[in-house]
């Protein structure tokens, strides 16, 4: 089995997450993000991906 160099993300939270639904809310602290402005930077896995996906319009990706 080949090691692949898995590609990170810096995702940063844009909008506050006042009026955000509590599923939303709770994808957002799973991402490991509680402030505004915050970045953090994860793996690009599937399941990351899906998770960014569902919020996207609180979120950007800076990397």
């Amino acid at each position: 089995m080949a090691n692949k160099k898995s590609e990170n993300i810096q995702i940063k939270l844009v909008r506050s997450l006042i009026g955000a639904s509590e599923k939303q809310i709770r994808v957002v602290k799973g991402l490991g993000l509680t402030k505004k402005d915050q970045v953090v930077e994860h793996a690009a896995t599937p399941t990351i991906m899906g998770m960014v996906n569902k919020v996207s319009h609180l979120l950007e990706i800076v990397k």
